[in-house]
């Protein structure tokens, strides 16, 4: 395996504070334009935090521009997502323009820019020991599994491509995985499951 390697280490660590630190700059006129618009969209907060397992399963809070609703049902529930997303909230998504605020947990060292993805708290004992080993490495922004289909795959699927770039994390797979993502990106592929607005959640292994 390749996780504790010099270049997962060391390397990978100062190309991701080097990078969120130029893109936070660069980017800081499309992130304040984003979250004026969620503001006045969505309006407060503007930003979504959420509580995430990361490297050796510490959790962090995640940070992402909102892309839904608080609406509730009359037991104060939260309605089901496909009712909370707003057209506005579709194209956040599509774009990949909600994720931006991630930076500053790569900035942070909570994530990194390739990596498997941050997934909920409760998913944590539902893992076998194949899928926990996606937690030896730090979270990304984008990774493997999201370049081979992101939200439409099969949570089997998904694990097996998290486990598969702990084992071959390299540089050069790193750029591979950052090279693909700007075209999956771009072609707006795999952005919810089919017949969902994002993914049904993960129950566990059968």
């Amino acid at each position: 395996m390749n996780y504790n390697s010099v270049y997962t280490r060391y390397i990978k660590r100062f190309l991701d504070i080097l990078i969120s630190l130029v893109a936070i700059i660069v980017l800081s006129p499309v992130l304040i334009i984003v979250a004026i618009l969620v503001r006045i969209k969505l309006g407060s907060p503007i930003l979504f935090r959420q509580q995430r397992p990361g490297m050796n399963e510490k959790v962090f809070d995640m940070m992402k521009f909102r892309s839904m609703t608080d609406e509730t049902d009359a037991e104060g529930n939260l309605l089901p997502d496909d009712v909370r997303l707003t057209t506005f909230g579709k194209k956040l998504r599509a774009t990949s323009l909600d994720e931006l605020p991630e930076l500053f947990n790569i900035l942070k060292g909570d994530m990194s820019l390739i990596g498997p993805r941050p997934l909920l708290v409760k998913y944590l004992p539902l893992y076998n020991d194949e899928q926990s080993k996606r937690h030896l490495v730090r979270p990304g922004l984008t990774g493997f599994a999201q370049v081979n289909g992101r939200n439409a795959q099969t949570w089997k699927q998904r694990f097996a491509y998290d486990v598969e770039y702990v084992e071959k994390v390299s540089f050069v797979f790193d750029i591979a995985v950052l090279f693909r993502t700007v075209i999956t990106v771009l072609r707006r592929e795999g952005v919810s499951e089919e017949g969902m607005a994002t993914k049904e959640s993960f129950k566990g292994n059968k």
